[in-house]
């Protein structure tokens, strides 16, 4: 944060809540994120959103607002686009960027070209699963636009589904008229986080995630108990490396800010061939459960420190806050 911000607290507006299916989650990040800015000693503001919130942020008049928000509308771009328009500062990454890094298409085709792997696959309707399968099983039904693995389905050959899959089993094939199919990768499931600081990007480790059963979906990520976090993981230094250097490879390429996760799926019988990035999340959670604060933790940040750390990405890309705007004249 620069000389000025940090001669005074600054009054933040955390937004969270919203309408999209990790409503309550990101109650949960934001409530986190309040507490510990007004542990800093900053003035917050806390705001659920709702259809009024432009009128609700420009009455609170914050110097910048902390986006707690998960999923649509608060991580494909249109809070970020109200943002820039109402002139106020925001944590997090830009209009363009989430745009991008939510539609799970865009960010293969930004990322795969920049050296990335990522798994092959194709947008399906998901009308055409009622006819035939769009690849050989095992595969991967995801939505397009959604995050916190909201929605995702592993297709096998023994799925309860029906083959070719029936419109009446459950899925998200019944939520969604598109999905993104790709092959399943076998293997170990692992995430690395990247902060930004002063002197650039820092990835902060490697965690695996180890799930008795199934596969780390909404309910695994946010049940507790239900996913053993090893952190950090134990897997070869060279393939801890290569997930440190796509992860911020991603973060740069996609023009994240703040704070970024990228998620992979690693074979290990195929070495380093086997590490694919499944997906960038432009804003990880920030609940007790959450990735980003766990590896931070491991890395000598607290939460306290983690949340300053984002804040001061926004002040530092956005400029001077409208009181020290007017401060100066």
């Amino acid at each position: 944060m620069n000389a000025a911000s940090e001669k005074s607290p600054l009054h933040i507006a955390v937004l969270m809540g919203g309408w999209a299916n990790e409503r309550e989650v990101s109650l949960m990040s934001g409530g986190g994120v309040a507490d510990a800015l007004e542990a800093s000693g900053h003035r917050v503001t806390r705001i659920d959103m709702d259809r009024n919130v432009a009128a609700r942020i420009a009455e609170a008049e914050p110097d910048v607002v902390f986006n707690a928000l998960h999923g649509v509308p608060g991580e494909d771009g249109s809070v970020q686009g109200m943002l820039d328009l109402m002139g106020i500062a925001y944590t997090h990454s830009s209009l363009a960027t989430s745009v991008i890094a939510i539609d799970k298409e865009l960010t293969k085709q930004a990322l795969v070209p920049k050296g990335i792997p990522m798994p092959g696959g194709r947008i399906v309707q998901s009308s055409e699963l009622f006819e035939r399968d769009p690849m050989p099983r095992p595969y991967v039904l995801k939505p397009v636009n959604e995050g916190s693995s909201v929605g995702v389905a592993i297709v096998t050959e023994d799925s309860d589904v029906g083959q070719p899959i029936s419109a009446d089993a459950p899925g998200p094939w019944q939520q969604f008229d598109q999905l993104l199919a790709e092959p399943f990768i076998a293997g170990r499931e692992m995430t690395t986080a990247v902060i930004d600081h002063a002197d650039g990007p820092r990835a902060l480790g490697v965690t695996e995630l180890v799930i008795e059963n199934g596969f780390y979906d909404y309910e695994h990520k946010y049940t507790e108990g239900r996913t053993q976090h090893i952190c950090p993981a134990q897997i070869p230094d060279n393939i801890a490396r290569l997930c440190e250097e796509y992860a911020l490879k991603a973060h740069k390429v996609l023009g994240c800010r703040g704070t970024s996760r990228t998620d992979f799926r690693w074979d290990e019988s195929q070495g380093e061939d086997g590490l694919f990035v499944l997906e960038t999340n432009t804003q990880p959670g920030m609940t007790p459960l959450s990735l980003v604060p766990e590896q931070a933790r491991h890395a000598g940040i607290g939460y306290g420190e983690l949340v300053e750390l984002i804040v001061m990405e926004a002040i530092r890309v956005h400029g001077l806050t409208k009181r020290e705007r007017a401060a100066n004249g």
